[in-house]
């Protein structure tokens, strides 16, 4: 299963970054492989608007079925629950913490935005 992962580097070892939408990147896992895709979210750092549904599409197209990151707003969970991907939110520590605490089980799927709109 690929999961994607909001972080504020580009490796594992990086921290989970605690926005979805202006997350500076997504990293991409293979739970069953480990392999992982860096896919960067510049064009979404400093948008004017849009930032969390144009993040979210672009989440999509990477094929990943879960989410995990901080927080998540109600744009976003929108766009994200409409393409059919869990998310998990809340998370801090690193990308690999995430993906442990993602394949140990321990991790709630979100039911809805756990932030407002324009939350920085």
């Amino acid at each position: 299963m690929k999961i994607a992962i909001s972080a504020q580097g580009t490796n594992l070892a990086s921290e989970v970054d605690t926005r979805f939408g202006r997350a500076k990147y997504f990293i991409v896992v293979d739970t069953e492989t480990n392999e992982f895709n860096v896919h960067d979210n510049a064009q979404n750092v400093n948008a004017l608007q849009g930032a969390g549904i144009q993040a979210a599409k672009n989440v999509a197209d990477t094929g990943a079925q879960a989410v995990i990151s901080g927080n998540v707003g109600p744009k976003a969970f929108a766009t994200l629950n409409a393409a059919g991907i869990d998310m998990y939110v809340g998370m801090s520590g690193t990308v690999q913490d995430a993906v442990n605490a993602f394949k140990a089980g321990t991790l709630q799927k979100t039911q809805s935005a756990n932030v407002g709109e324009r939350w920085k």
